[in-house]
């Protein structure tokens, strides 16, 4: 069959040629498409389930959060363990699942499952919410919001936070392929209602009478219609707080003597913030707010964060007079290092290469052929990458051999220029016939094919047990062998067809 294939290429070379440009076409195509990141992604294939529940120690989180959302998700299919830990205030429930399930079906049997966990869950410990749809390696990039010079005591740190939150997170959830923004630092903006209880006790009332009037008004009712002519008049109550203002002047109830009895006559409403556990500074320049940028799972972190980048330079154009975006991490420095190390190594690889191939060859034309299979077979190894879900990094694209990948182009060539050069027949010819040149190559690249195939062979052989790898090691050396699997598939094919036919019109003259 390998001879039928090699004849076909040599008789049609028109065809092959059509192929070749059609294979150069769609490989660039489907280089501009190629994930690009720094290392391979060894992330198992999880779901987190997180719950805040503010004010309750670990031990409350334990028995009462954790135990619970393990408990019902014990008996998922695919479930290989479950980690979790509790600690004052947060229960954080780690779900790894094997890699061959889709980790869309994973959130929605995790979902479901929470949804009966709730009503275990007693009432104002909190809700069971699903991480962002990210791995270790999704924090892409990190920012901070902070004043420029000159508007330093303009801004304090509750300011910044709900700029943060409120202009810079909302709009960078909206890029394409973003998972999550999470926002720290700062003071988390809160309206803080701090009660006096001797105004209680002289008013005859509790701290509950409070919550319940600051529950009851703090809704929007909706009502009928009024007809009044030819138009209609829609009836809504707004009740929603809006300010300070509105909290100080809500009723509790009414008096002995028919006043009403105001918030404000039993406390005082006040600006402040939620209980913090740190701080986030910035060059010993006082408190900033800040954010990390999550990828989600699978996507292009070259392209997620171009795309950031540019909806920040659109952001910065809407923040208040003072205020500035400013990126302290940003992993296209480490892609970009990472890959600029592998395309470096394979330009000398490739020049080393074909200096040797020119130089035992003996012939300038013939060691030219054979390193063009170089950059061919690496196209069709960067398509067969995106078709199987192969990222080009550090471990994947570094691992490629231009020695090896020429292999069976060098055997074909060799035997053809050997021919042409020891032959009494076309010792004694000044030109060779297009004809006689097609039989010739024909001939030598038949019988040398099988020597050809027998070495790719052994060579990928030596990669089978990279493939039966698991777990971290499997990730982190799997893309290294497919690559250089696809690669050398890629170089045996076009030994085939296309050093046959370069050879017949090449080597002739």
């Amino acid at each position: 069959m390998l001879n039928h294939i090699i004849a076909f290429s040599v008789r049609n070379k028109l065809i092959i040629g059509l192929f070749i440009i059609a294979l150069i076409g769609y490989g660039s195509y489907q280089f501009t498409r190629l994930p690009i990141d720094a290392v391979p992604d060894i992330t198992n294939n999880q779901v987190q389930v997180i719950t805040i529940a503010p004010s309750f120690g670990a031990t409350d989180i334990e028995r009462l959060v954790t135990y619970p959302i393990e408990q019902a998700n014990s008996n998922i299919s695919g479930l290989k363990e479950i980690r979790s830990f509790s600690r004052f205030g947060l229960s954080l429930v780690t779900i790894v699942f094997d890699d061959a399930t889709d980790v869309y079906w994973e959130r929605q049997q995790v979902a479901e499952r929470l949804q009966k966990v709730q009503s275990q869950i007693p009432a104002g410990i909190g809700t069971p919410e699903l991480g962002p749809v990210s791995t270790g390696l999704g924090e892409i990039y990190q920012y901070v919001v902070r004043p420029k010079k000159g508007y330093a005591g303009r801004y304090n740190e509750t300011e910044l936070r709900t700029i943060q939150d409120w202009i810079v997170r909302r709009q960078l959830l909206g890029v394409k392929g973003v998972a999550e923004v999470s926002s720290f630092g700062g003071k988390l903006k809160q309206y803080s209602i701090e009660v006096d209880p001797n105004k209680l006790l002289s008013h005859n009332i509790t701290i509950t009478d409070v919550f319940k009037a600051l529950e009851s008004n703090n809704q929007n009712t909706g009502g009928a219609y009024i007809e009044k002519g030819p138009t209609v008049v829609y009836i809504r109550s707004q009740g929603l707080i809006g300010n300070m203002e509105d909290i100080n002047n809500t009723v509790i109830k009414n008096t002995a003597d028919g006043s009403p009895l105001f918030i404000k006559d039993v406390a005082d409403v006040k600006i402040g913030y939620a209980t913090r556990y740190g701080a986030m500074c910035y060059n010993d320049e006082g408190e900033v707010a800040g954010a990390v940028v999550m990828m989600l799972k699978g996507a292009n972190s070259s392209e997620v964060i171009k795309n950031v980048k540019e909806r920040i330079a659109q952001i910065q154009k809407t923040m208040p007079e003072g205020v500035e975006i400013e990126p302290f991490l940003d992993r296209t420095k480490m892609v970009n290092n990472a890959i600029g190390t592998v395309e470096r190594n394979l330009l000398e690889g490739a020049l080393i290469v074909v200096f040797v191939l020119v130089l035992f060859l003996g012939n300038f034309r013939a060691g030219l052929l054979v390193a063009s299979v170089i950059p061919l077979s690496m196209l069709f190894a960067i398509i067969m990458m995106n078709l199987f879900g192969v990222s080009g990094n550090l471990m994947s694209l570094g691992a490629l051999d231009f020695g090896l990948i020429v292999d069976g182009a060098v055997i074909i060539v060799e035997a053809v220029m050997h021919t042409l050069s020891h032959s009494k027949h076309f010792t004694l010819t000044d030109k060779i016939g297009q004809k006689e040149m097609d039989q010739e190559v024909n001939s030598s690249a038949s019988k040398m094919m099988n020597s050809a195939v027998f070495g790719q062979i052994i060579i990928l052989v030596v990669y089978l047990p990279i493939f039966t790898l698991q777990g971290i090691e499997g990730k982190m050396f799997k893309p290294m062998a497919q690559t250089v699997a696809f690669a050398l598939l890629g170089a045996f094919i076009l030994s085939l067809t296309y050093i046959p036919m370069m050879s017949a019109v090449f080597l002739s003259v």
